[in-house]
């Protein structure tokens, strides 16, 4: 239980209120006790003398008990779901963080659905025992203890008598609870594959459409559900099985009681009340076994989604800001590579392999290769998404693993090619590095960006709301607004992944000559798709299969690169520019 026992520990936070379920519990189940002994009184003292005034007696006494447990009920309940709703809010509030503390490498490995089921299903199911499961178990617990002391008080034989067929329920329940464990944790598996499928076909429906695959991603939902289904349904099966088992041993016993008291009430050696108090006591002593088996389930499946929970909260991030770590100073922007290589974490090969070059301060440096060369590994390494297998990454004379995190990346814009908007308005989206960002320097980045003109045409201009994702902007608008987002933290270090792939051949024009007077006391690194971006860059990083090859300018290049020529002519489908430029040399 090492997963809930992490769980309960939350419960700290909630002290009043889980204080106040315990306390309200034992007057519940102190009520509880009292009934049987009433009824006990009733029969004995009222019934079988004919005394009305025992009788009335009893049922002022038994409707006492019936407000007493109503109103602790009600407080254990209330404050139980107090204490639970707290725990899993904070519980979701860690997991948040967490995520958002954990390296790319994390992200890399781990499915969305799943992370989200950790998030909902996984910390509702946590909630739930904490919140019932547990006060069930106490009760339970509180209830045995109570209900044997009044059963060995009222007749030891009897009780022992009983006592017989514990362990056979023992033994079913201790059966039940070890199947039951694993089964849930399958369960709560493939309930996070499902939450995957889901999640990736809604992020992607526009490309299911596109390639008319609706009936292949409903076979592939159906067949993911129908594993829950089965595992659920065998899940089922275990409770169909052992339950009635369960039942069977408990009946016996109240058919003992029933046999053997009757016997003795006739010798006089028990009353007829006694007999009843004690057949009551006897579903005391019942129910809370037949709790266990609802308790086992809910523990069983909370255990298994505390450890999934617990997964991420230890998961622990490759990329980690050493002892001692300084903030970055204001930089000036000179990035050098000093024999970097780079492999993700359990792969067997580099993806970059001793790459070593220099940008100097306000340098545009543009990547090329073919694809898995390795170029976004270079810019991805620079703001210290990943850490470095070997060598060094310096701003300005820095290591970045010496430097704290956010001071490094705050000095660094960085546009990626697939554009992320968050619901919220436009000014909110482009202010997103920046929410202190006055509403001038917002249209500031935006005309830098050439972004300016269309917000206006739009509804609520700067306060117009975008939708998921930035539903109902075209692609050159949202990565003009990410470009926005990014020039208006005035980096000294640009980084942009393809960042005009999107935008047509006018609009890229007006956001190359934009970008002109910007890169000025910038470093600038370009994943670039077109020939103008690359052909204005001061260098150019050629890679090929995660080394660097050559390095130049556009001409430099043409003139001493045959791999150079070859990526331009297939990827930038300018056969004659190159051949012109080729004459020229």
């Amino acid at each position: 239980m090492t997963g809930l026992r992490r769980t309960f520990l939350y419960l700290r936070r909630y002290w009043p209120s889980a204080l106040g379920a315990l306390l309200s519990l034992l007057l519940v189940n102190a009520a509880n006790l009292t009934a049987p002994k009433l009824l006990q009184y009733l029969i004995d003292k009222g019934i079988k003398p004919l005394d009305m005034g025992a009788v009335w007696l009893v049922t002022m006494a038994l409707v006492g008990v019936a407000l007493v447990r109503g109103v602790f009920n009600f407080l254990q309940g209330y404050l139980g779901e107090v204490a639970s709703q707290g725990v899993a809010y904070d519980l979701r509030n860690d997991i948040f963080a967490k995520l958002q503390s954990l390296s790319f490498s994390y992200h890399d490995r781990a499915q969305t659905g799943k992370l989200m089921t950790r998030m909902t299903s996984d910390v509702e199911l946590v909630r739930m025992f904490l919140g019932r499961g547990l006060v069930m178990l106490l009760s339970a617990i509180l209830l045995l203890i109570g209900t044997l002391v009044m059963l060995f008080l009222m007749s030891w034989r009897l009780t022992l008598l009983v006592l017989l067929t514990i362990p056979g329920i023992a033994f079913i329940f201790t059966l039940f609870v070890r199947n039951v464990m694993p089964m849930s944790r399958t369960v709560q598996q493939k309930l996070g594959a499902l939450n995957t499928i889901l999640q990736e076909n809604l992020r992607g429906i526009r490309i299911v459409k596109a390639f008319a695959r609706e009936e292949h991603e409903i076979e592939r939902y159906a067949a993911r559900n129908h594993d829950l289904l089965e595992s659920n349904i065998s899940l089922i099966r275990l409770f169909s099985t052992y339950f009635p088992l369960i039942f069977f041993f408990s009946n016996l016993g109240t058919v003992i009681v029933v046999g053997v008291g009757g016997y003795l009430v006739i010798q006089g050696r028990l009353t007829l009340g006694e007999l009843t108090a004690f057949i009551g006591y006897l579903i005391y002593l019942l129910m809370p076994m037949f709790m266990m088996g609802m308790i086992g389930a809910m523990l069983s499946r909370a255990e298994a989604s505390a450890q999934r929970i617990v997964e991420v909260l230890d998961a622990e991030s490759e990329v980690r800001e050493r002892p001692g770590a300084i903030p970055l100073p204001p930089i000036r922007g000179r990035v050098e590579f000093d024999h970097v290589s780079f492999r993700y974490v359990g792969a067997e090969s580099n993806v970059i392999t001793d790459i070593s070059f220099v940008a100097e301060p306000g340098q545009t440096v543009a990547i090329l290769g073919q694809t898995g060369a390795g170029k976004s590994t270079i810019i991805n390494l620079i703001p210290r998404f990943y850490d470095v297998t070997e060598g060094r990454v310096l701003i300005d004379g820095y290591d970045v693993r010496d430097v704290t995190l956010d001071s490094l990346r705050s000095q660094i814009g960085f546009v990626l090619q697939e554009t992320t908007l968050f619901s919220g308005t436009i000014r909110e989206n482009i202010a997103y590095g920046r929410p202190d960002a006055s509403l001038d320097e917002v249209v500031a980045a935006a005309k830098a960006a050439q972004a300016h003109d269309f917000i206006l045409e739009l509804p609520d201009g700067y306060e117009t709301r975008v939708g998921e994702r930035g539903v109902g902007l075209s692609g050159g608008q949202k990565q003009r607004i990410a470009i926005a987002r990014a020039l208006i933290l005035d980096p000294r270090t640009l980084i942009m992944d393809d960042a005009t792939s999107s935008v047509d051949a006018e609009t890229e024009y007006k956001i190359q000559k934009a970008l002109e007077h910007l890169r000025e006391g910038r470093t600038t690194f370009i994943i670039a798709q077109r020939i103008s971006t690359v052909r204005t860059a001061d260098k150019i990083l050629l890679l090929d299969r995660g080394r660097l090859v050559a390095e130049g300018t556009h001409e430099e290049l043409l003139r001493t690169s045959e791999l150079y020529v070859e990526i331009l002519e297939t990827q930038f489908a300018a056969h004659e520019e190159i051949l012109a430029a080729l004459e020229r040399f």
